[in-house]
């Protein structure tokens, strides 16, 4: 290996470390990483924006850990999850006898992430009541706690994070143009899940291993199926939803066969060729037909094996029974779905029907 390869690769090693937490390397996290990593050295306000589960406060917390208050507090505050008449305390603090409940003093947020990084999730949700205050802390980085005439100054990088489209909540009159102005500093997107399907495969199997490890379960076999319909699927929760969904699967798993953890319909949004990836292509595109397209597919990667800890049922997480009857409720017998099964198979009575083991 020449010096400028060892160079590379040793790069590559220390990147690899700083975003150990973040599984994947598709062009679009990629891109987003190299603005964490662009802006995390700084003590620059960050917008973290993007869907609802695409893991903005794992981004967030990435940007402390590159700093240089990595080893300072990094407190987190949802907005969302605070009641209005609690936030500006939970924000600030309060004195004793500051309102009705307050029987004792109370050090706030921005007091606890004093030197260190200030998370605020769901910023768009703040009330406009408290904007006023965030807006002065950030620009003269001092406050006074509810109830008190004491001015705390504070040292506090603040990095918040939001699903909602704050430009368009400015044009509303639902959030101020300046505080808008004073956190959109540095803004950081992450992609959702859809745009970096290239790394659904890994998070499958980190999270696989990793439900698998704390339930004391072994994963040995994810089938290609399930794992193509994985990649297909919408993931409109992002990589929460995913994160779920494998849980779910480890949990019904059996024998080490990973089931398809999957809602039976496939949305019809997916692009043609997608959708042909996981339906085939004679089944007409209705939420009917999609279940028992999956279905079909199943079985086929199965040999024909309805029941049996490696068959269709299995893969499915359902019961030999119950899955036996959903396809009678399709009608996959019926007429309608013929070319459907001649596709998968070279003859219907391999689906298992009275065949000993299913």
């Amino acid at each position: 290996m020449s010096p400028s390869e060892r160079l590379r690769s040793g790069e590559r090693e220390d990147r690899d470390r700083q975003f150990e937490h973040i599984v994947g390397s598709s062009p679009a996290l990629e891109s987003a990483l190299a603005e964490v990593e662009r802006v995390a050295p700084t003590d620059s306000t960050v917008l973290v924006l993007g869907e609802t589960g695409t893991g903005k406060e794992l981004i967030s917390r990435t940007i402390h850990d590159l700093s240089a208050r990595c080893g300072r507090p990094f407190v987190k505050l949802n907005c969302a999850a605070i009641p209005f008449d609690l936030l500006e305390s939970e924000l600030f603090g309060h004195e004793k006898g500051a309102f009705t409940g307050a029987i004792a003093q109370k050090i706030g947020r921005f007091e606890m992430a004093d030197t260190g990084t200030l998370f605020l999730d769901e910023i768009g949700d703040l009330p406009l009541a408290v904007q006023p205050k965030l807006l002065r802390v950030l620009q003269e980085q001092e406050f006074e706690r509810l109830g008190g005439g004491r001015t705390h100054r504070v040292n506090v990088r603040l990095v918040a994070a939001t699903h909602r489209d704050l430009a368009q909540m400015v044009a509303r009159n639902e959030f101020r143009s300046d505080l808008y102005y004073r956190l959109n500093v540095y803004p950081v997107t992450v992609p959702p899940l859809r745009e970096r399907r290239e790394d659904i495969r890994r998070l499958v199997l980190h999270f696989a291993e990793a439900f698998g490890r704390r339930m004391g379960k072994h994963i040995d076999e994810i089938p290609e199926p399930t794992m193509k319909a994985m990649i297909a699927y919408q993931w409109p929760g992002n990589v929460r939803e995913l994160q779920n969904l494998v849980e779910r699967a480890v949990i019904r798993s059996d024998d080490g066969m990973f089931p398809n953890p999957l809602p039976a319909a496939i949305p019809d949004s997916l692009p043609t060729s997608e959708r042909r990836a996981v339906t085939p292509t004679s089944a007409r595109r209705t939420l009917r037909d999609h279940e028992a397209a999956l279905i079909l597919q199943t079985i086929r990667a199965v040999g024909g094996m309805i029941g049996g800890p490696k068959g269709a049922a299995a893969r499915l997480g359902l019961k030999r029974t119950t899955l036996l009857s959903r396809m009678k409720r399709l009608g996959i017998y019926q007429p309608r779905f013929q070319p459907a099964i001649n596709e998968l198979n070279d003859e219907t009575d391999e689906l298992g029907f009275g065949q000993a083991g299913t």
